[in-house]
């Protein structure tokens, strides 16, 4: 693909496998590449929406990136009346609702609903859209601040990438390449990727080619991403998930949650499994205290089957004492009779041990 006048390459990256493995394959086609973003997301102000181990490596794999490619990840940010924007925002804004309809119209927005979540959108997607949409060459590269056109400037906010250190130091706070296309090798792993950059002038109307981490076996996202405006390297490339995750793996650029987690994403997310809400609970209590804050405000429930974060809470104290089973021969009717004592015994003996 050759350059196009007026026109800049920009990488949507997510930090998972296919995003990553981009890089490679966009070196190996030849393809412009000219920016890196990262649509942020935040629980809170202070509290980003990864869990300790993914802020981590998104650091890591930031200074990976700039020496071995020579280009600087821009993270960016949901922004409301210039505002950061945070999934707690959103969850305690109180939406307009029909007279007579299921909540009231003074209560919360709280959790998402499991379709058209609201969460996703206007913390991610919108922000996406709108560097696809508008020119965003104004925006003063690897600085602070808003630089861009007037729909992207209401909608994002720029976090310079020394902020990592702060966000780093504030989770502390706070939570006290195997079957390689024949269409080429790869890069190398130590090698310095020469990108064809772009060197447009400050504040000029441009287009934006957006490239997509979507691999040649996902015919599904395949379908539903082609469209003007959109390139997927992966695919014009040949690679596989399996493909990105050797190239990834031989970089040091594979995510933990391939190898820590059950799942990638927002730590609070009403679509998680239930492993990685044990994982939460376990591992991070003052998050899982938090998310219990926010299950007690919210009229909507965390799961869609109606079960709330306290239920979750329960059935795991219950696990705890071996009083249910762990596997999918749980089932909710077992927090009866003893199970509901047992817990609460232990809780009172909790109590207790903490005034002494």
């Amino acid at each position: 693909m050759q350059r196009k006048p007026n026109t800049e390459y920009v990488l949507s990256l997510s930090y998972g496998k296919d995003s990553l493995a981009c890089l490679g394959a966009i070196e190996e086609l030849g393809w412009p590449l000219g920016r890196i973003i990262h649509a942020e997301v935040w629980a809170t102000d202070d509290i980003p929406a990864d869990l300790p181990p993914m802020v981590q490596f998104k650091a890591r794999a930031d200074e990976i990136i700039r020496e071995r490619y020579g280009i600087e990840v821009e993270h960016l940010c949901a922004t409301r009346n210039g505002e950061k924007l945070t999934y707690e925002k959103l969850f305690y804004h109180i939406p307009k609702r029909k007279q007579g309809g299921r909540f009231d119209d003074k209560s919360y927005a709280g959790f998402p609903y499991t379709k058209g979540a609201w969460c996703n959108d206007r913390l991610k997607t919108n922000l996406l859209d709108a560097v696809s949409r508008e020119a965003i060459s104004g925006w003063q590269r690897h600085g602070g601040g808003c630089g861009a056109t007037s729909q992207l400037k209401r909608a994002t906010l720029r976090f310079p990438l020394h902020s990592w250190s702060m966000v780093q130091e504030t989770q502390r706070r706070v939570l006290s390449s195997g079957s390689r296309s024949s269409k080429g090798r790869g890069v190398p792993a130590t090698s310095n990727a020469g990108f064809s950059r772009s060197s447009l002038a400050q504040g000029a109307g441009i287009n934006i080619v957006q490239y997509l981490g979507i691999a040649v076996d996902e015919p599904e996202r395949i379908k539903r991403h082609d469209k003007p405006g959109f390139k997927m390297p992966l695919v014009e490339i040949g690679w596989t998930e399996a493909d990105c995750r050797k190239w990834c793996e031989e970089r040091d650029l594979l995510s933990p949650i391939y190898t820590t987690a059950t799942r990638g994403g927002c730590w609070f997310c009403h679509n998680q499994g239930i492993d990685q809400l044990r994982i939460l609970r376990r591992e991070y209590p003052d998050l899982w205290k938090l998310l219990l804050k926010w299950d007690r405000d919210s009229p909507v429930s965390f799961h869609a089957d109606g079960h709330t974060v306290h239920d979750f809470d329960l059935r795991f104290q219950a696990e705890d004492l071996d009083l249910v089973p762990k596997d999918r021969k749980f089932r909710w009717k077992m927090l009866t009779g003893d199970t509901m004592v047992a817990v609460t015994k232990r809780n009172l003996l909790k109590l207790l041990e903490g005034s002494v």
